[in-house]
């Protein structure tokens, strides 16, 4: 069989026109013995399957720019064992599947935590794995950090030759903290040639690993070409200051306020207001002091909101409209608030910020009113969050829910969603793990998902088993899987591998026709999977 012209075009345009309205192209005929006729749409995929396969053979190489050049750099970390060589290679196959009749997960949501374990092992994978590796994360930009520094030097040698993959020399793991960067290379701190001519992209990552290297270079690299930057780069370069961000840095942030460009003088503002004794802080604490204070019994807090913004407040980062459109005074009176150092409070008045919150709040026009209640502990918790202040974000959540004592009726502590997910992430790992538990065990998933998800993967013993306890009160009133589908795609990442056991037992318990019974089963697959995997990257290599 011989074709004297590529029939691929013709094809794609029988496709795209139908073949109702176009037959197949005559170019296309040496090839219709190995199709049927009769099915005209079935014929045409056959045809252009066949044609792939003859331009995929077809294909000549590429001549060779110049002579080759240096082979890649050896990596000293020692080799992935075979099991876990052979586990990367079916994670970065994506596929969902099973072994042994069991029915897993989508495999490509569990390689971002295969990566970051092989990465903290300090293992190398096999140089045939690495292209597969850079799709990967060329594909997926989550995978990007890990799989660069598991790819190690001989991923950025493959980087230089295939500008698919170039995205390596972006990427912040390139200056691996146990990994001193080559001299004289684009990953060596001290070559700043990426700053002045790389792309955008490049410029960002660059500047970021140099402030986690070396803050005060980094923000000497940026002092000496902020003058000429664009407004919309000025405000991306600013926000990788948050790294390494120090008193050193107020300067030039203070700077930074009178930038023409409106949001680079709001985010200058936010950063300075995380340094608790820099001149904004003090100007936010002091314009706080006179919205907000106790009264003189001691009883309950005074608000007093401001009647304008003016240009001093304008400039500290607070804007005169709200964008949300919340009103005037309330939007001003956040803003001053949440930028105050939270530290004001307590030294102001001798209270702990429990007793603080405790009390009630009144307009120093009417003190009955407590129309600011909200406006206030809105405002402490966005503060708390900026500031990293636990004891602050403690307070705001309560006590871990209760349940109630017998008798008594309701559960102790408050239903909370949305914002407290973000005060539970500024308390340490067990803590956050242990409140989230308390309230699965009291309240159960359904206002769970925001909160599980301000937890560290894998999560606890304790709330691995409050949430399969969840699931099991949820199979047994009647519930539909589906209406948990987000907390069970989190659990088949999440859950500690050891509570398999118990979800196999809640498989085997529930009725082989339900939706449970298929649901329960898949995530027990899933978490065996996930032992395996993890206890083949304990192995000693060798």
């Amino acid at each position: 069989m011989t074709l004297t012209q590529d029939p691929w075009e013709p094809l794609r345009t029988s496709a795209l026109l139908g073949t109702d309205r176009r037959p197949l192209p005559p170019t296309a005929l040496p090839l219709a013995e190995a199709v049927d006729p009769s099915d005209p749409a079935t014929a045409l995929l056959e045809l252009a399957a066949l044609a792939t396969v003859r331009r995929r053979a077809g294909a000549l190489p590429v001549p060779a720019a110049g002579p080759p050049g240096p082979p890649a750099p050896e990596d000293p970390r020692p080799e992935l064992p075979e099991a876990a060589a052979r586990r990367l290679a079916v994670l970065l196959g994506g596929r969902t599947g099973g072994t042994g009749g069991a029915t897993l997960a989508n495999l490509a949501e569990l390689l971002p935590q295969w990566l970051a374990a092989a990465r903290a092992a300090g293992l190398r994978p096999p140089a045939a794995l690495i292209p597969g590796l850079l799709d990967a994360a060329r594909a997926r930009s989550e995978l990007r950090s890990d799989a660069v520094a598991l790819a190690g030097p001989p991923g950025r040698w493959l980087a230089a030759q295939n500008p698919d993959w170039r995205f390596v020399l972006r990427t912040t793991a390139a200056w691996p903290a146990r990994r001193p960067a080559t001299p004289g290379t684009p990953d060596d701190p001290a070559d700043h040639r990426l700053w002045h001519e790389g792309l955008f992209a490049e410029r960002v990552t660059h500047l970021t690993l140099l402030r986690r290297h070396d803050p005060a270079a980094g923000l000497e690299l940026l002092r000496s070409t902020w003058p000429t930057e664009r407004a919309e780069d000025r405000l991306l370069f600013l926000d990788a200051l948050q790294d390494g961000l120090s008193p050193a840095d107020e300067p030039f942030l203070e700077a930074a306020l009178g930038d023409r460009s409106k949001n680079v003088r709001a985010t200058a503002a936010e950063l300075l207001s995380t340094l608790p004794d820099s001149a904004l802080a003090r100007r936010m604490a002091e314009r706080a002091r006179a919205a907000v204070r106790l009264a003189d019994s001691g009883t309950h807090l005074l608000v007093t909101p401001p009647t304008e913004c003016d240009e001093r407040m304008q400039r500290d980062g607070i804007a005169p409209k709200s964008p949300t459109g919340r009103g005037e005074r309330a939007w001003w009176f956040g803003e001053l608030v949440a930028a105050a150092p939270l530290s004001v409070w307590p030294a102001d008045t001798g209270l702990t910020p429990e007793r603080l919150l405790a009390l009630r709040v009144g307009d120093s026009v009417d003190e009955t009113s407590s129309s600011w209640a909200d406006d206030l502990r809105e405002a402490w918790a966005r503060a708390a969050v900026r500031q990293h202040d636990a004891d602050w974000a403690r307070a705001l959540l309560g006590p871990a829910p209760a349940p109630p004592a017998r008798g008594a009726g309701r559960a102790r502590g408050a239903r909370v969603t949305g914002a407290p997910a973000k005060l539970l992430a500024v308390l340490p790992p067990e803590e956050r793990a242990a409140w989230t538990a308390a309230f699965v065990e009291v309240h159960g998933l359904a206002e769970a998902f925001q909160l599980l998800g301000a937890c560290a993967t894998p999560w606890t013993p304790p709330l691995s088993t409050a949430v399969v306890t969840a699931l099991a009160r949820a199979a047994a009133s009647g519930a539909y899987p589906w209406s948990h589908s987000g907390v069970l795609g989190m659990t088949e990442r999440a859950l500690a591998p050891g509570t398999a056991a118990a979800v196999e037992e809640l498989a085997a318990g529930a009725s082989p026709d339900s939706a449970w019974s298929e649901t329960f089963a898949r995530l027990a697959g899933t978490l065996r999977f996930r032992a395996a995997m993890l206890d083949e990257l304990t192995v000693t290599p060798g």
